[in-house]
């Protein structure tokens, strides 16, 4: 009776899934501290749209903006913080930029560099 080779078993050993396993769960602990930040970057843009098509001046254009980040929770960016200013078809554009750090483990951090505008 012969035995069947090991070259031709196939399959992922006990220490290959923990391996694994390890691997998921870091990507899976990185995406739970990304996503926050992800959406509210989604929400300031929605905001700097909203400023630019309502506002006329600058002034205006910030209260409108500090008005939905209150709304929607926006802490990283203020209307003080906005650039306002006019295209060639005076039409107002917002733009923003701000960075966000997440502590990782130790002296390891991870940046994330969100810039942006109203369209």
């Amino acid at each position: 009776m012969e035995r069947p080779l090991k070259s031709r078993q196939r399959g992922l050993s006990f220490i290959g899934l923990i391996f694994f396993g390890g691997i998921l769960a870091v990507i899976g602990v990185m995406l739970a501290q990304v996503a926050p930040t992800v959406i509210e970057y989604e929400s300031i843009v929605k905001a700097a749209n909203k400023a630019a098509s309502q506002g006329t001046s600058v002034a205006e254009v910030r209260e409108i903006f500090d008005k939905q980040a209150d709304i929607d929770y926006i802490t990283s960016v203020a209307g003080k913080d906005l650039d306002v200013t006019k295209n060639g078809d005076n039409k107002v554009v917002v733009s923003f930029a701000y960075d966000k750090e997440i502590h990782m483990v130790g002296p390891a951090y991870l940046l994330l560099k969100y810039r942006g505008q109203s369209q």
